[in-house]
């Protein structure tokens, strides 16, 4: 059993939403599509090696210990960077072969679900969820 625990403190992962919302603007408003690259690798790291370096580096400005802060689950996180990092990924992967409409789709749904999230709605939470409970109903 390991001793790392199995939650993340919201503030990490308030950060990590921040990053991709913030990079995702850079994006459309430079037009450097190459900055998705930055939550992109995060993501894929932390769902790959469960070390993701943007709240690796935000836990040193924790003033508290991480048990005192809100727990978000590191299951549901995970879900969400799959999530976030595929998208990305097609967004990326769009953008490289100049299919804007695609390019802008994919980025416009990670960042909405990544504002919806700061707002304190989940919606790959609610998408692991429902798809948790449809695998239960149909015996998987």
């Amino acid at each position: 059993m390991s001793d790392e625990p199995e939650f993340i403190p919201r503030p990490l992962v308030r950060t990590n939403q921040w990053v991709i919302v913030l990079s995702v603007l850079a994006t459309w408003i430079t037009g450097v599509y190459w900055i998705l690259v930055i939550p992109l690798l995060a993501g894929a790291l932390g769902v790959l090696f469960d070390f993701n370096p943007i709240m690796r580096l935000a836990r040193l400005f924790l003033r508290k210990p991480a048990s005192a802060y809100i727990p978000e689950d590191k299951a549901e996180q995970r879900f969400n960077q799959i999530l976030a990092a595929s998208f990305l990924l097609i967004a990326l992967a769009a953008y490289s072969l100049q299919w804007t409409a695609i390019a802008y789709t994919f980025t416009a749904m990670v960042a909405l679900a990544a504002i919806v999230a700061i707002m304190g709605f989940c919606v790959g939470c609610f998408v692991r969820y429902q798809w948790i409970r449809y695998r239960n109903k149909a015996g998987f």
